[in-house]
């Protein structure tokens, strides 16, 4: 059998399945007619420091660099981490603060080129990049996962994809603590403007048959975070 005719035979299955789950569902009903429980915990009770810290763990234990700074020092951690990986061009997104750049401005060695959906990169020059530099939309404690929703900061999402480097910025007020609290806040996203959205736990990974990790296969190999508290001073 080819393997046109086994994904063909799969596809067929799985319909068939879903055909006879819907059996007795009649042709009129929609999916807002059925009331479903919404008993399960919706926000978290924790302190805002222990949120903020379980993102932080979660992330490194999914093979994420992450940096904690304030705000005064965003700009000034950007540009160390740039030069530290020795940078040459950096991808932004067009709407990115100028203030985020201001550190890196400095420093005559590293270039950002910005892209926007009305003049796009090609893939070509994002993959020829050093890396991309953006915000997030939110970020997850409970899962240690940064979403985009190609909002303020964040660009096209494909900015996020293509090169093998992504420097993430997320504000602690950015960080829920479990997953309803994102999916509330996103709702309007989701329903109303339909913007996809990217979900990232950790560098892109993978795991063939033997469970041999391959890292890099549908987004950048490196991860890093940059967490900042808005407007406050970080204790060493």
């Amino acid at each position: 059998m080819s393997d046109v005719q086994q994904i063909g035979d799969a596809r067929s299955t799985m319909l068939g399945h879903i055909r006879a789950a819907l059996r007795d569902v009649p042709p009129t009903e929609r999916p807002e007619d059925v009331p479903v429980a919404r008993d399960y915990q919706q926000h978290s009770t924790a302190e805002r420091e222990a949120i903020i810290e379980q993102f932080i763990e979660f992330t490194v234990d999914y093979k994420a660099i992450v940096h904690r700074v304030s705000e005064a020092e965003l700009a000034h951690e950007i540009a160390l981490i740039c030069q530290a990986r020795a940078m040459s061009l950096l991808i932004v997104p067009d709407d990115l603060p100028e203030a985020w750049l201001a550190g890196i401005k400095e420093r005559a060695e590293i270039d950002t080129r910005a892209d926007s959906r009305t003049n796009p990169l090609s893939n070509e020059n994002l993959e020829a990049s050093d890396g991309v530099l953006t915000g997030c939309a939110l970020a997850i404690a409970q899962t240690g996962t940064i979403i985009l929703d190609s909002g303020a900061y964040q660009g096209r999402r494909v900015i996020t994809l293509i090169p093998d480097y992504h420097l993430c910025v997320v504000f602690t007020d950015q960080i829920v603590g479990i997953v309803p609290e994102a999916i509330r806040a996103l709702h309007p996203t989701i329903v109303q403007e339909r913007r996809p959205l990217t979900f990232i736990s950790g560098p892109s990974a993978t795991s063939d048959i033997e469970l041999n990790r391959v890292e890099g296969v549908h987004g950048p190999r490196t991860l890093e975070v940059i967490v900042v508290e808005r407007g406050a001073e970080v204790a060493a």
